[in-house]
């Protein structure tokens, strides 16, 4: 018999307590040496049986880059214990208590809430779900709960099976699972593509045998991306972090791109030239929260493909300057020129929070990048360096806890509990987590 969520929260047995990912990232950006902690956590785990110690074991993995190890301590972990907690930052008499639905997985696995949280007065429990694991007999009573868990091939299954877990839950959820479904490449480009001055590129899904017809000249590409020419960008499905990702000009480059990554399917776009008039680009990420949008950072490079650890940012003071200057006045100077724009991103995704990776055309309109619920927003970089993130950083922080204290609000006027369905049992633990 499936129980009510009343009699769960009467029954809850405390979760087992982390250090947490976004305190062992911060150790881990700053240089510390992270070896004396692991050591520390093997030995919990092994001596005390310790869980919480074995996911924290499993994070410190993650950022060391032991992907295998990763995978298996928090495998071991989840199995024995799926539910943990990470008490308020802040000591609050009554904090908020969040409930965070996780998927197994690396970064990109889940909206990294820990980070969003860190200045907070919110107690955090994440309870782990896979296919084929039933919800835990007893889940620790709660205000309002987030599906964290993010799209992706992996995912697509369990956020197809959490949409009945969480239809009727009897706490208010922030990110219906299938709003979060929708943020496929080519589906977010489908998505938002008639929203005025933004320019989302098509991002057609292709079959490899479809592609290669392309690199070989037998398929004009216009004939899939109506107006699309040369150059091209081209990914295999489901890469992130600009993996795999590279801008072709002619198709003998194509037919040299899919010797070096074999993949099943990959998405292709037409490039757009982003450049600003001194040659440089520029990409922001910004922040959607409560249909409201935030600056989080920018970054800017001399290469057309900018990721934020690797442009000029950390040693270049005047791009920092044009950074603070971006976050500082981003109500009034980019937010305030995208405004309509990033309002109708957030109203058609229908997301409490997400984010979105964009630039500026160079006629001024807004161009999309990526939109999801896995990027990583952070206060982890040096004040020395870079004195005003930590404002910007806040201000993104407080709004994600009103927008968890409004939502949470809701709840007052709820209807009675009521029975929690189980995720579909279609597979075992084994595929969920690897």
């Amino acid at each position: 018999m499936t129980l009510g969520l009343a009699e769960k929260q009467a029954n809850a047995p405390q979760p087992a307590s982390i250090i947490g990912l976004a305190a062992i990232a911060r150790m881990g950006f700053s240089g510390a040496d992270l070896q004396p902690l692991r050591q520390s956590l093997a030995r919990r785990a092994s001596e005390s049986q310790d869980v919480g110690a074995l996911l924290d074991l499993s994070m410190i993995e993650l950022i060391m880059g032991r992907r295998d190890n990763r995978i298996s301590f928090q495998a071991r972990a989840i199995m024995a214990q799926p539910l943990y907690r990470l008490d308020p930052a802040l000591d609050v008499a009554k904090p908020l208590r969040l409930l965070a639905f996780m998927a197994p997985g690396d970064f990109m696995a889940n909206t990294p809430v820990e980070f969003l949280l860190e200045e907070s007065g919110v107690r955090l429990d994440i309870l782990y779900v896979a296919q084929g694991m039933p919800l835990p007999s007893s889940i620790p009573d709660h205000d309002v709960a987030i599906v964290a868990i993010a799209e992706s091939a992996e995912n697509r299954p369990l956020l197809a099976a959490m949409q009945a877990v969480t239809r009727n839950w009897p706490a208010p959820v922030v990110n219906a699972p299938e709003l979060i479904s929708h943020l496929t490449r080519d589906g977010a480009c489908n998505l938002l593509r008639d929203i005025p001055r933004l320019v989302a590129p098509a991002n057609m899904r292709m079959n490899r045998a479809t592609v290669e017809d392309i690199a070989s000249g037998g398929l004009p590409i216009e004939a899939l991306l109506p107006k699309a020419r040369w150059p091209l960008i081209v990914r295999p499905v489901d890469s992130h972090g600009g993996q795999g990702l590279e801008k072709l000009s002619v198709p003998e480059e194509l037919q040299a791109y899919l010797g070096k990554h074999p993949a099943a399917e990959y998405y292709v776009a037409p490039f757009i030239d982003y450049r600003s008039d001194d040659g440089l680009y520029r990409k922001y990420r910004i922040a959607l929260i409560d249909g409201q949008a935030y600056g989080c950072h920018l970054a800017i490079s001399r290469h057309w493909m900018v990721h934020y650890l690797n442009a000029d940012m950390q040693n270049n003071a005047v791009n920092r300057a044009e950074e603070a200057r971006f976050l500082t006045h981003f109500d009034t100077e980019f937010g305030a020129r995208h405004k309509e724009a990033l309002a109708a991103i957030a109203a058609q995704s229908g997301l409490d929070y997400a984010q979105i990776d964009c630039a500026e055309t160079t006629d001024g309109q807004l161009l999309l990048f990526e939109i999801g619920t896995a990027m990583i927003v952070h206060a982890m970089d040096p004040a020395d360096v870079f004195p005003y993130k930590k404002a910007a950083m806040t201000k993104v922080f407080t709004a994600f806890t009103d927008m968890l204290e409004k939502k949470a609000g809701v709840s007052a006027a709820a209807p009675a509990p009521v029975a929690i369905a189980e995720p579909v049992k279609k597979s075992g633990w084994s595929t969920a987590a690897e």
